[in-house]
């Protein structure tokens, strides 16, 4: 596309896109039945990208459940592409629990309110943002982009980036990295001393349906085999236990460098005591710790004197990178004997090195943006679609930079009520991502 006179900055760019995406409720409610407007937000971004002479594709895997991919050729074919992914889809809002609209776009206070404003239509506006300015400039990137937008990311990525590994391969030809969400935000640590944190790892996600079994009875009568007694002891046992801590090397590199920056002490054999210090970002970090496993959801019986001859809970549990098999064994120790295990969900974590001409263009990125600050790895207690990349050896990153206040938990926005990003913050992430990509 040839360059056009006074192209508009990315910055003037990304609040619009970013609060146009917010107005277009695309919550994923787990059930393909109730969720909406993923097609919706597809066409928007494939809109956008064709406007500046991209070839944008949408791609279905039901009818509604769109995700949308294209290639921006760069200056070296012969190189590895880059895979730039987002999320189109949202997790549930109740209004009434807001103090705005979740789905106006609010702008207030120097923050854009709005379900999915970190998680993630902040950085899909981004990425929209300077891919736009660039191609309008008739900029050529080092090496070949993969832009993918997708849906089903909040219920597991099943049709949307799994859909698409596996039923179009063709789109991730030739790349060779991804760079996807939950990384790159800032931590304020001490005397305004920020680092940003990159994603190089994250735990596996391992939703679990345990079922007991028993004989139905008379509420009135002795009864020696209740499913409801039998699931309750396993749910128990499994809740209450304490698993112990097993540090990986992103995790035991993260804190290494905290401790280097701030001069806390970090005893490897009490990492917790580490973790304990570093204020809000605690519940994410502690969380990497170790395997978790939490059971969220109980079901037996129809009536208050009817024993039920079947029992069911659900447990949201997160293993380690490698550990997924050694959590399972846990799982059924504790558990005991007859008690049925259903996986909904199982997806091993994943993880690789801080390392690499990739990660050096993070680090300088962010240097040139925030003189001063630095590049620290970390690892995911959540999960994102770069589990389904990874499987096809894609190495992934999380880098979806933002300059934030000392005193905003950030970490609690995710999925909360309230969510919001701040306006300069997406400035950041526009010149920051430029940076970046330039020398990627």
């Amino acid at each position: 596309m040839a360059a056009t006179e006074n192209p508009p900055r990315p910055a003037d760019e990304v609040v619009e896109i970013a609060r146009d995406l917010i107005r277009i409720d695309t919550t994923n409610t787990g059930d393909h039945a109730t969720s909406k407007g993923e097609r919706a937000a597809a066409e928007y971004v494939a809109e956008k990208l064709a406007e500046v002479g991209l070839e944008p594709k949408i791609y279905e895997s039901l009818p509604g459940r769109a995700s949308v991919a294209a290639r921006y050729p760069g200056a070296d074919p012969a190189r590895g592409a880059l895979l730039l992914h987002g999320h189109l889809d949202v997790v549930p809002a109740e209004a009434d629990e807001w103090s705005v609209d979740p789905f106006g776009g609010e702008i207030s206070d120097g923050y854009l309110w709005g379900r999915g404003a970190v998680d993630m239509k902040d950085f899909d506006a981004m990425l929209l943002a300077v891919v736009r300015g660039w191609r309008r400039a008739g900029k050529v990137p080092p090496r070949d982009l993969v832009l993918l937008f997708t849906a089903d990311e909040e219920a597991g990525s099943d049709h949307g980036a799994r859909f698409m590994v596996e039923e179009h391969p063709e789109v991730f030809e030739g790349v060779t990295e991804a760079v996807g969400e939950v990384g790159g935000f800032s931590m304020t640590l001490e005397n305004d001393l920020r680092v940003y944190v990159v994603q190089t790892a994250e735990k596996g996600l391992d939703w679990l349906r345990l079922r007991a079994a028993g004989r139905p009875g008379h509420g009135s009568m002795l009864h020696d085999d209740n499913a409801v007694t039998r699931l309750s002891r396993a749910v128990a046992n499994i809740g209450q236990h304490d698993f112990p801590v097993e540090m990986t090397p992103t995790v035991r590199q993260f804190l290494e460098s905290v401790s280097e920056l701030t001069g806390v002490e970090f005893d490897p054999n009490k990492p917790d005591e580490t973790v304990a210090k570093l204020g809000p970002v605690a519940r994410l970090v502690g969380a990497t710790l170790r395997n978790t496993a939490n059971p969220t959801r109980l079901n037996a019986g129809y009536k208050t004197n009817v024993i039920p001859s079947s029992a069911e809970a659900v447990l949201d549990c997160r293993s380690l990178p490698g550990r997924n098999d050694e959590l399972e064994e846990k799982l059924r120790e504790l558990a005991g004997p007859g008690i049925d295990f259903d996986y909904e969900i199982r997806q091993p974590g994943i993880e690789t090195s801080f390392d690499g001409p990739l990660v050096d263009a993070m680090a300088e990125a962010i240097r040139e943006s925030d003189p001063g600050a630095r590049t620290v790895p970390y690892m995911l207690s959540g999960g994102t679609d770069a589990k389904a990349f990874a499987s096809i050896g894609i190495r992934c990153f999380g880098f979806a930079p933002l300059k934030l206040p000392a005193d905003l938990d950030f970490t609690a926005l995710f999925h909360g009520i309230d969510e919001r990003v701040p306006i300069e913050g997406l400035e950041f992430g526009v010149t920051t991502m430029h940076r970046f990509l330039s020398q990627c």
